[in-house]
């Protein structure tokens, strides 16, 4: 097994060798404890979500300041867990935090259109990651050389087509998904499509991590990486809806 190739930035197989020689004084990482932190993580983004959604919902003026901090906050400390995997349980707990203020939010907005959309996103978000474990575990998907090249471009695709969107905004040029007509629903069914193949790469991320047995403390890395791209998921299948129900 070998993650070279990964498509998570947060997940490599670099990441594990340069933890290679770490004390395991603590113990090493299993799947039930990287499970157990991925939940507490999910905690957290409930937790901080609930109260920017009930902020929003009450007319509070502050909840767009939360949303900001939030959306800063969760960069910062992704760019500081990436770099730093010995710190993932303080810096991923803070991600986790600051991306419910943020989701909270935005998750409330689109709800405020669309009645029960976020909801139906939610159950999707959930039920997607289970297909996507299942096919894993059963090994209808796996990270090979083809499938990790295919999809690492593929993500690097989407992320260059929403920096490209950012910069051309700038100069009054919209290329917004919502504004391409049936080619837009095919350009965000492709971005969900590809979001939720990313889980593949870290289910066998956990589990290169457990069969090269990394230590104790990279159960919250790895259980973070899981969160960054349930995260994505979400608020991809999030835009999908609200384009379906706008065209209703």
């Amino acid at each position: 097994m070998g993650l070279t190739h990964s498509s998570n930035p947060v997940l490599s197989e670099d990441i594990f060798e340069k933890q290679a020689g770490s004390s395991y004084e603590s113990g090493r990482m299993t799947v039930k404890g990287t499970t157990t932190k991925g939940m507490l993580y999910l905690a957290m983004v409930i937790l901080t979500a609930t109260l920017s959604w009930k902020l929003y919902n009450a007319g509070n003026n502050i909840v767009s300041t939360l949303m900001v901090a939030g959306g800063i906050g969760a960069f910062v400390c992704a760019l500081i867990t990436s770099f730093k995997p010995e710190k993932a349980k303080i810096f991923g707990s803070l991600y986790a935090l600051c991306e419910g203020l943020l989701l909270g939010g935005i998750s409330a907005i689109y709800n405020e259109e669309t009645l029960g959309i976020v909801s139906q996103a939610v159950v999707a978000t959930f039920g997607v990651t289970v297909v996507m474990l299942l096919c894993y575990r059963f090994g209808v998907l796996r990270a090979s050389g083809k499938f990790s090249k295919i999809l690492l471009f593929a993500t690097l695709g989407i992320g260059a087509y929403y920096l490209l969107s950012l910069i051309l905004g700038f100069f009054g040029v919209n290329i917004s998904v919502y504004n391409l007509g049936p080619l837009g629903i095919a350009i965000q069914l492709i971005i969900v499509i590809v979001a939720a193949l990313n889980l593949i790469w870290d289910f066998e991320s956990i589990d290169y991590g457990v069969e090269s047995g990394a230590p104790e403390y990279m159960e919250w890395y790895c259980a973070f990486g899981l969160m960054v791209t349930l995260v994505w998921l979400y608020l991809e299948i999030l835009r999908l809806l609200s384009i379906f129900s706008r065209r209703n």
